[in-house]
């Protein structure tokens, strides 16, 4: 029960040393200390703490900044109760100490034991991840990271082409696709592309499938007029896209071997209770969810993905305000007497706030609803990126009613049609 907690822990972490303050229900620090990080470290933390409370690891509560990370799932295997907070709420709590502003790693871990003492309501209780969920997690954020990759080193390819080979850039929208590089090594100058012959490139397209040209119209396009640039510039620039290629090829390998494992951890999740590895209750439940999930309009591979890796636990609670809040869908509202500003909220988690741009995006395409709503937005004069925004909050609205009555989406159920 909360009244029966008699036990608070601060916890203030950092990359070498975690600061520990230990605090009894009246709030009077019982004492603190330094610990290493490493499984050493961590383990003589808990132990600390067991030996200064004499009560066990379930009645003692921890307070933290990170919902995650070794500090955190180490505190937890021993049976602690670990709560998170957000930093900027923590610093706010920080000025009932210091309101000059000063800070510290001891000071930090009070106001976190003390915060918790006096306003758990502030934290959130966090609860053991499924393993796949981690594992799918990480995946995403690897499959994003190497999106990124792509693109830049897709941008350098543009930029050295646009210096001597300005006509190649009229043949792909994506210069970092295989057939594109491909193309380029087999012409990498307008010099090589008057030598080559019809029927190579006529082969290079069959092998990747390449409809939107034949290959004579290619072989015009790469013959078209060549720059005039000085003497050394096209032996530098093919340098560069060279060594840029080979980089962009083994991040398309990566790509695809990210997205294969995005689509086996999400088959996992919706296996049949049978084929799962761990029966623990309530797996049932969440295989529902991803199959519900995934049948939104606009939910594709990396969108539902990062929904169930980044957004697990509102999921789990249904709690819309909570995902439209971390989603960054949910605006700032500032009133103050007859004065009233709405903000764009950029307080947000940044995966999930260009996971449901993109949801918003997609669904405006294929969902004649949302198709409606972002047209009748526009003509009220929000701009498109406000306008997605208010899709998206439709979406995930419909989605958690549709997670509550554990039904798959239907276009035209009336409760899914007009819920905004």
């Amino acid at each position: 029960m909360e009244e029966e907690r008699k036990w608070f822990v601060g916890v203030d972490w950092a990359s070498e040393t975690h600061h520990a303050c230990l605090l009894d229900a009246q709030g009077n620090k019982l004492g603190e200390r330094a610990f290493r990080h490493g499984g050493a470290g961590l383990a003589e933390m808990a132990v600390w703490i067991l030996e200064l409370t004499g009560a066990t690891a379930e009645a003692v509560d921890v307070a933290i900044e990170v919902p995650h990370g070794p500090v955190v799932e180490c505190l937890m295997e021993r049976g602690f109760a670990v709560h998170a907070i957000n930093p900027k709420q923590l610093d706010r709590f920080r000025d009932r100490f210091s309101p000059a502003g000063a800070k510290d790693d001891s000071r930090d871990a009070q106001v976190l034991g003390d915060a918790l003492r006096t306003d758990r309501r502030c934290f959130r209780r966090l609860a053991p991840v499924d393993p796949l969920v981690v594992e799918l997690r990480e995946w995403s954020r690897i499959a994003e990271d190497l999106g990124a990759e792509r693109v830049r080193l897709a941008n350098r390819l543009r930029e050295q082409l646009w210096r001597y080979y300005p006509q190649f850039l009229e043949l792909a929208d994506d210069l970092a696709a295989d057939w594109a590089l491909e193309l380029w090594a087999l012409v990498p100058t307008p010099d090589k592309a008057r030598r080559v012959r019809e029927d190579t490139l006529a082969r290079l397209l069959r092998r990747h499938r390449i409809r939107r040209f034949a290959a004579a119209e290619l072989l015009q396009h790469l013959r078209a007029p060549a720059i005039v640039v000085a003497p050394g510039t096209t032996e530098a620039a093919t340098a560069h896209i060279k060594a840029a290629a080979k980089r962009l090829a083994l991040v398309n390998r990566q790509i695809a071997e990210a997205h294969g494992q995005l689509d086996r951890l999400t088959r996992q999740l919706t296996a049949a209770d049978g084929e799962q590895k761990d029966s623990r209750p309530g797996q049932s439940r969440e295989q529902r969810d991803v199959t519900i999930l995934a049948s939104l309009p606009g939910v594709g591979r990396i969108v539902l993905a990062t929904l169930l890796a980044e957004a697990f636990d509102p999921l789990q609670r249904r709690d819309y305000h909570a995902l439209r809040c971390l989603c960054g869908v949910a605006p700032v509202t500032r009133r103050s007497g007859k004065a009233k500003v709405v903000l764009r909220r950029l307080a947000a988690h940044r995966r999930l706030a260009n996971a449901v741009y993109h949801w918003a995006r997609i669904a405006v395409q294929h969902d004649p609803t949302s198709r409606t709503k972002y047209a009748a937005l526009r003509q009220r004069g929000h701009g498109h990126a406000r306008a997605l925004r208010s899709v998206a909050d439709r979406l995930l609205a419909v989605a958690c009613a549709m997670l509550e009555s554990q039904t798959t989406f239907d276009p035209n159920h009336p409760r899914q049609l007009h819920t905004t």
